[in-house]
């Protein structure tokens, strides 16, 4: 029995062009697999666990370890936590929830989930295919950072604790006294690195032995889908968290441990003014949950159709939140030991280069330091170093590789600690390296039949590519390149990609329809606040989001973060035309397949996109449409019958209808009820 077509209103037009005419799920314990030989050989996962690890092992990333510990730093503390909870509750969730629910119902990836809704939404899908070719190519570089330094750390002392001595003058290399001992090591030793992305040089040899090994183990990882990537989640979801315990449990034994944690949950609530708190706060839910990235779609496109991905969202969703806690408490107790150790030797001895900024410091915000005593003076000094040892490399890389490294160097055995923490980074990578892979790999194969039968090559081209494109990263000047992708590659697009995500289901094919197959899908129905928060407030918050990070970049010009081995300190410099060039494409070649997958079709006609050669067409299931009304007897056929098999390509909003699977019926069955009007 087929769905007549959707109407308007009196004249009886065919709105409904979409090319599925179908609801997006199906109420089948088995799914759209099972009544599609296409999809008879589609993988599952082995256990619910082996998802869930899989989820947070892509959701928790890096990002939790030191970009959330910094916004929280820098803006507010305990006020800054508040705002990210909020906007985790109202827009966070809700968005990651319709992800998981749009790829478990439909089991495609993100290109067939959105061609399912309508042929000219395809480029969406493309997208995020695009987006997460370009930050895995950066990430991996990060990966291959942790194995220099994991390798490094089985030494003694580790080879970041003393700066070392000219061979020709005796003395210290100037470079690192003028700095210290961690940031020349990070900066000369580790990246080699130029004075500006102008001085791009040779390629750091050993950097790149590290690249190729980082992909080497991606490859093989993922060489058999997520059979194998999923037996690799199990350590590499897990051990971060036992890193994590026992890092806070030594921290919490360190002198300058409360301090930190003081400074980390002192709310300061006036922050709450500033527009830029909230889009750093809005940016970091975004970032957290892996929205856009397919990933969450690709994953969840491997579960059981009745799986209950609503409890799923806000599982996974609370444990990121509580992996980002967990791993402040540690950075912060952990810094909190790191700057009260430099201020107390700072006191003592004012020789050092960061004791007379310091000093300095101190002169600024004290204004009653030469009216004090002697004993109040030195207490006034030790709070003011503190204060300004604890803001100095708490972002990013500044913080792993500079801050952490040089408070480890201070733990009796050093190289033990250093060890498990570059192993726990390089887990936390590794766990969503997988995800951000399985983003790319997965709609591939899905659409493209002649990609799907050859996974093996197809996973091993893809890290053969990336390896090759990723020796960018690897020249004297390729960490400000691995600045600028994750800057700029990734940003705008993602948010372009999840306000039409957004679109697409809540208005193009209608909130409440939606809702309604997720009620098939789950035998429940979910809160309908859902519906409001999908068509408004996620949205507009979205917009809003992309409306501020558009109009930074337009009002302040691009900078990046130069090391000036002279000065042996960071420099703000301005990218130079051809980088702003590059910059500009980036975003431009990540957002362009959704306006250009449009255009396609709308030239078309409104007709379905042609299928390639080798393309799956999305699963299709038949449903009924029913009301609470019994309908009357009709044995003529209807003039909409002709109307029946148009290609269609919107979806209408339809309220509270609703949509149930139909029994399977043998395909003579089919044709013999095709002729025969149902009057329904």
């Amino acid at each position: 029995m087929e769905k007549p077509p959707l109407l308007d209103g009196e004249d009886g037009s065919v709105l409904a062009e979409s090319r599925s005419d179908v609801a997006l799920v199906s109420a089948d314990e088995e799914g759209s697999a099972g009544a599609h030989g296409q999809e008879d050989d589609r993988p599952a996962w082995d256990s619910k666990l082996q998802y869930v690890l899989a989820q947070v092992g892509f959701s928790v990333g890096l990002g939790n370890v030191w970009r959330f510990p910094y916004l929280c730093h820098q803006n507010g503390g305990g006020a800054f936590m508040l705002l990210y909870v909020m906007l985790l509750l109202i827009i966070g969730v809700p968005l990651f929830f319709m992800e998981l629910a749009a790829g478990q119902s439909i089991r495609q990836g993100s290109i067939g989930v959105w061609k399912h809704i309508s042929p000219r939404l395809a480029g969406i899908g493309y997208s995020s295919c695009m987006v997460c070719f370009f930050v895995a190519l950066y990430y991996n570089v990060i990966i291959a950072w942790s194995l220099f330094y994991m390798g490094n750390s089985f030494q003694y002392p580790l080879p970041w604790e003393q700066c070392p001595v000219d061979m020709i003058s005796n003395q210290t290399v100037k470079e690192c006294a003028a700095s210290s001992p961690t940031s020349y090591f990070w900066f000369r030793k580790a990246l080699d690195i130029s004075d500006s992305i102008d001085q791009s040089g040779e390629f750091n040899p050993i950097l790149t032995g590290c690249l190729l090994a980082a992909w080497a183990i991606v490859c093989l990882a993922m060489i058999k889908g997520i059979k194998s990537s999923a037996k690799v989640m199990y350590f590499s979801s897990v051990f971060p968290y036992a890193v994590l315990i026992c890092f806070l449990i030594r921290g919490l034994m360190l002198d300058g441990a409360i301090e930190g944690i003081k400074y980390m949950f002192y709310p300061k609530l006036e922050i709450w003014g500033e527009v830029q708190v909230w889009r750093q706060a809005a940016t970091q839910v975004f970032f957290a949950l892996g929205l856009g990235y397919g990933s969450v779609i690709a994953y969840s496109s491997y579960n059981p159709v009745h799986n209950n991905c609503h409890r799923d969202a806000i599982m996974v969703s609370g444990i990121n939140f509580m992996t980002s806690v967990l791993a402040s408490l540690v950075v912060f107790v952990v810094l909190g030991f790191r700057a009260k150790n430099i201020a107390l030797n700072c006191v003592k001895i004012s020789c050092h280069y960061q004791c007379f900024c310091c000093l300095t410091f101190f002169m600024k915000t004290a204004h009653t330091f030469f009216f004090i005593d002697e004993k109040t003076s030195t207490v006034a000094l030790r709070r003011s170093c503190f204060s300004f040892f604890f803001s100095q490399g708490v972002e990013g890389t500044g913080l792993a590789f500079i801050a952490f490294t040089e408070a480890m160097a201070l733990f009796p055995a050093s190289p033990f600690w250093s060890t498990l923490f570059f192993l726990m980074l390089l887990n936390l990578g590794l766990s969503t390296m997988f995800g951000t892979m399985q983003g790319i790999l997965t709609p591939l194969m899905d659409n493209f039949r002649v990609l799907g039968r050859h996974k093996t090559m197809l996973t091993v081209c893809s890290c053969i590519l990336g390896f090759f494109i990723g020796l960018l990263f690897t020249q004297r000047s390729g960490n400000y390149f691995v600045t600028m992708f994750d800057d700029y590659s990734a940003t705008l697009p993602l948010i372009i990609v999840v306000v039409f995500e957004t679109v697409s289901v809540a208005w193009i094919y209608g909130a409440d329809r939606f809702l309604d197959d997720v009620e098939v899908m789950l035998r429940w129905r979910p809160p309908v606040v859902y519906c409001y928060l999908w068509k408004y407030v996620c949205l507009l918050g979205m917009v809003g989001l992309l409306a501020a990070s558009l109009l930074r970049m337009v009002f302040k010009r691009p900078t990046y973060t130069a090391w000036n081995h002279t000065t042996g300190s960071e420099t703000s410099l301005e990218y130079p035309g051809w980088a702003l060039v590059m910059l500009s494409t980036l975003i431009i070649v990540a957002s362009l397949p959704v306006p250009v997958g449009y255009l396609l079709s709308f030239l078309r006609g409104g007709q379905s996109l042609p299928v390639e050669e080798g393309e799956v067409q999305p699963p299709r299931e038949r449903y009924s449409k029913y009301n609470s009304s019994e309908p009357e007897p009709n044995n003529h056929h209807s003039p909409l019958d002709e109307d029946r098999n148009r290609p269609r390509s919107t979806f209408l909003h339809l309220g509270a209808e609703h949509y149930v699977l139909l029994p399977q019926q043998e395909d003579g069955e089919e044709e013999e009820e095709e002729e025969e009007d149902t009057g329904l």
